[in-house]
């Protein structure tokens, strides 16, 4: 057995000895009938240390258990059930029997809920905005600190304390998303991050069945859920897999010995990708790169432990059942068992099968990013993966495109290249594309505060292929680099109640604000009733002096994007993209309203996208 490193050791719990009167917690705390998962394994887990031993039945038409698992942790039970197509909705009662003592813990089979919109799937016909709860607006000041939770800091000065952002919060601000033209929302991580400091991101789980306390749980949860759909709009759930928090009850007293990747000393994964397709890689960075931590303070789960992906797999399938969740963002998707990944995408899929996936690949190149999804190579490894998200359309695309002058090689040639290269993808409409997120220099600052630039790259989110995603506050020019995270996840003015400006508001925001938030609800709007972006085709066109051409078609609706990256105003001869222009002769455009002669030349202001819909 490997032993956990000398960090870990001095972190870990002692857990007080079992009394009988404290009942066993079962995970999933409940299920579904009419499933098509309907093989469920209960991971139970008690304070008593001799809770393994006890006998277990039930006594439920249509329940029956199939396997009892008695894992190396003598607190821990893995109950594999089976649910038939008869099993009514009810209370069930599993009975713990040790000798003549006995032991009843209820647990719930639930009928689903038919009436209720979810899974339907997040496409190109979407546009997501991805918020952090703690840093958007806070709708509940009672829930800024819970008593009994680790951290207990709030203080909106320091930008590594909480800040008492919470679902509330957002909540009252669907209709200012939905004016924006969003149509569905990410948010970071909701589930109970009980870790002592920096909990404000998310991503260190420390019960995969709470919603965190002081977003305001599980019920507010649900309500946000049923608040979206009522306006049609969607829910995409932000899943971690790859690690969890230190102070998971399962990291604390875990249930066998390989629940976690555990190394002699602490060994944190190199963050390379390229061993996982290197036909020449070493075994030992292969492992290095999946099965080291991300940090010291997010153990590594081991997704071969079955247990482990059991919990994981049914885990997944829960949340989306219970909060009615439309999409599936996959955190670190890279660092994951790809195995294990496709396991699960699959399980996700034949229950729900218009549901998106879509997962985080932080890599450098086009074919890398494409090996993590379905792809069109001939290797031994298959991704099941439908989507990614598009990190090359952003840093090797966009970025580039409005920051770097034109060359062979350079500037707007980088955008169009790496979109040549979709071919490696077996759809790269599922892939999302973005400007920034809760990890990167907002778009504004990394284009140096230049409100050309920044609605440059609004007018491409919203126009090429893939589906969009808005990092909150770019429509009102929220800026901030990535020296530390903190400074990228700053407030949404307007959220808290004394803030000195409300940017939800016209009256709020200056005019460069309102001028960038129309730029975008313009845009957003249009798309929301354009078929050829949101499902058509796409043609690109070499880029010449630095002047890019685009057109999104279908049989109804022919678009035009004429990206000039420019510092001057370009002149196009409109005759070159005659292929395109067919015989329409005139183009409306979408920001201003303004009628070009598409047959005629067209002069492109500096540093300007003009979107046109051709009449």
């Amino acid at each position: 057995m490997k032993f956990i490193h000398r960090f870990i050791t001095l972190c870990l719990c002692a857990i007080s000895p079992a009394v009988w009167s404290q009942a066993p917690e079962i995970y999933p705390p409940n299920w579904w009938t009419g499933m098509k998962h309907n093989t469920v394994q209960l991971l139970v887990k008690s304070t008593d240390s001799e809770f393994g031993k006890r006998d277990v039945s039930v006594n439920y038409s249509g329940i029956s258990i199939t396997n009892i698992h008695r894992l190396e942790n003598g607190k821990y039970l893995a109950i594999d059930i089976a649910i038939q197509p008869e099993a009514a909705p009810g209370k069930i009662v599993f009975d713990f029997k040790a000798g003549k003592k006995s032991q009843k813990v209820n647990w719930e089979l639930k009928a689903r809920d038919k009436s209720r919109a979810y899974g339907q799937g997040v496409t190109s016909a979407d546009f997501v905005y991805l918020a952090m709860p703690d840093r958007f607006s806070n709708g509940d000041v009672t829930n800024d600190r819970i008593k009994g939770m680790r951290d207990q800091s709030l203080n909106r000065d320091s930008i590594f304390y909480r800040h008492g952002g919470d679902l509330q919060g957002i909540i009252n601000h669907l209709d200012y998303l939905q004016d924006l033209g969003v149509t569905t929302l990410w948010m970071t991580p909701v589930l109970e991050n009980d870790m002592p400091d920096r909990t404000e991101h998310g991503y260190a789980i420390t019960n995969h069945y709470k919603v965190d306390a002081r977003h305001g749980g599980a019920t507010l949860y649900k309500k946000l859920s049923d608040e979206l759909h009522k306006r049609n709009m969607k829910l995409i759930q932000d899943a971690v897999y790859n690690h969890v928090g230190l102070y998971h009850f399962f990291v604390q007293d875990k249930p066998t010995h390989d629940w976690l990747h555990e190394w002699p000393v602490y060994t944190n994964t190199t963050y390379k990708d390229q061993p996982l397709m290197d036909t020449h890689a070493a075994a030992a960075d292969q492992k290095r790169m999946s099965d080291g931590w991300f940090t010291k303070f997010m153990p590594d789960l081991n997704q071969q432990n079955p247990y482990v992906a059991n919990f994981l797999i049914q885990h997944a399938i829960w949340s989306v059942e219970e909060f009615g969740v439309d999409g599936w963002r996959i955190d670190t998707y890279i660092y994951n068992d790809l195995d294990f990944m496709n396991r699960c995408n699959q399980a996700l899929l034949d229950e729900y099968p218009n549901i998106s996936l879509f997962g985080e690949t932080w890599v450098h190149g086009v074919s890398n990013q494409a090996f993590f999804t379905r792809n069109n190579f001939n290797i031994p490894f298959k991704s099941n993966l439908p989507g990614v998200t598009d990190f090359q359309a952003n840093l090797y695309g966009i970025l580039p495109a409005v920051n770097e002058p034109f060359g062979w090689t350079n500037g707007v040639n980088r955008l169009y290249q790496t979109l040549a290269n979709d071919f490696l993808y077996e759809d790269p409409m599922k892939n999302v594309i973005f400007l920034d997120n809760h990890d990167m220099s907002r778009f504004y600052s990394a284009v140096g505060e230049d409100i050309a630039k920044h609605k440059m790259g609004l007018a491409w989110l919203l126009t090429s292929r893939g589906i969009p995603q808005l990092y909150y506050g770019t429509e009102i020019l929220m800026k901030g680099i990535t020296n530390p995270d903190g400074w990228v996840r700053l407030d949404f003015p307007g959220g808290w109640n004394g803030d000195k400006a409300n940017k939800f508001t016209k009256e709020g925001r200056t005019e460069k604000e309102n001028e960038v938030f129309e730029w975008t609800k313009k845009l957003a709007n249009f798309r929301k009733s354009s078929s050829a972006i949101k499902t058509g085709k796409m043609m690109q066109y070499v880029p010449e002096d630095g002047v890019y051409v685009y057109f999104r078609y279908d049989d109804k609706q022919t678009v035009m994007c004429i990206m000039n990256t420019q510092d001057k105003p370009m002149t196009i001869d409109s005759k070159r993209f005659s292929e395109s222009i067919r015989n329409y002769t005139k183009g409306n455009e979408v920001t201003t309203g303004t009628s070009y002669d598409v047959k005629q030349s067209l002069t492109i202001p500096a540093k300007y996208v003009l979107v046109l819909e051709l009449q």
